[in-house]
């Protein structure tokens, strides 16, 4: 089969198109040929940390395709069926979290691919108001949103809520589940064109980051904050949220280490909370929950799978809003 493999080299330039061999599904597994897949930042860090020694991986966590050949003892499923990849394997139910969860395309080969074979837990029926190319970029940053929002931060109808560095996966997931679900939704962006976009999309407020937020009068305060920056904007979170309000972190990509204002944590009650990923059971909630708002995702560009490197440049040079879609076939 044909596969994006990463091999030999650090970062991007050891990205091969290549050919492999697929996989043939084992007991309690299903093989699936990948009509369509998704890159996320998450490839990127993989690619980064990965030694000129290590095995050549497959990458990528998002996909959906049609089910090729099943394994013994699976059950509820058949050959022909349209599948989405549910990319967290071994998390079944929200409240057991992991230490650190095993997801698809790092540390099993991904759904940069023409087949991939995971355990047929894995596969949940495709939702049918979705194309195969919304399909395929639904799975990881759909699901990290789904969880940080609903599942670890609470959110209400009614609340407000501010989502910095619009345009990413996540951020734009949680844009459309925020607005679906009542919220009012300020985001934030160093680009004016991602900031009409946002707000053409049902932001109520779009504000550049390297804004001194706190001194805009129109702005209200906050009842939570979505971070994936970490330390490049978290001392500005504590002049705009409200007492009582939390902090919901699903990354960091300015940095790990942080000084956190204690006093600015404990007098107004601010909750710190961490989320990553999300279980079999909150996937299965997603799926039908994008269902009921009819939500589909926001795709940047569409590229096929020998250009997938292309479609990481645009990735890795904070281009895209929204998804970045991989046309397997």
């Amino acid at each position: 089969m044909k596969a994006m493999i990463h091999a030999q080299h650090i970062g991007r330039q050891g990205l091969q198109f290549s050919t492999t061999t697929a996989q043939a599904p084992g007991e309690g597994e299903v093989q699936i040929q990948l009509k369509s897949a998704g890159i996320n930042h998450r490839d990127l860090f993989i690619m980064a940390a990965r030694t000129a020694q290590d095995e050549p991986l497959i990458l990528g966590s998002d996909g959906a395709g049609i089910i090729v050949e099943i394994g013994t003892g699976v059950h509820g499923l058949s050959v022909g069926d349209a599948v989405v990849i549910h990319p967290t394997l071994h998390w079944e139910h929200a409240v057991d979290v992991p230490t650190v969860p095993d997801i698809v395309g790092g540390p099993t080969h991904g759904t940069l691919a023409q087949y991939i074979t995971l355990p047929a837990r894995n596969a949940l029926p495709k939702p049918s108001h979705l194309s195969w190319e919304e399909a395929g970029v639904l799975s990881l940053s759909a699901l990290t949103a789904y969880r940080a929002l609903f599942t670890r931060g609470a959110l209400q109808p009614g609340e407000h809520i501010l989502i910095p560095g619009i345009g990413g996966g996540v951020a734009t997931y949680a844009l459309l589940m925020a607005v679906a679900a009542g919220a009012k939704v300020t985001v934030t962006s160093r680009s004016e064109a991602k900031r009409k976009q946002a707000l053409h999309l049902g932001a109520s407020q779009a504000l550049d980051s390297h804004e001194d937020w706190h001194l805009k009068g129109d702005l209200e305060p906050v009842d939570m904050i979505l971070d994936s920056i970490g330390q490049a904007m978290f001392p500005k979170y504590f002049d705009i949220i409200r007492p009582g309000g939390r902090i919901v972190m699903y990354g960091a990509s300015s940095g790990d280490d942080l000084t956190v204002p204690i006093r600015s944590i404990f007098f107004p009650q601010v909750s710190l909370i961490g989320t990553s990923m999300g279980s079999r059971e909150e996937f299965v909630q997603m799926l039908q929950w994008l269902e009921e708002h009819d939500i589909h995702p926001v795709i940047d560009r569409i590229y096929s799978l020998q250009d997938t490197v292309e479609a990481f440049e645009r990735m890795a040079n904070g281009e895209q809003f929204g998804n970045l879609a991989i046309l397997v076939e």
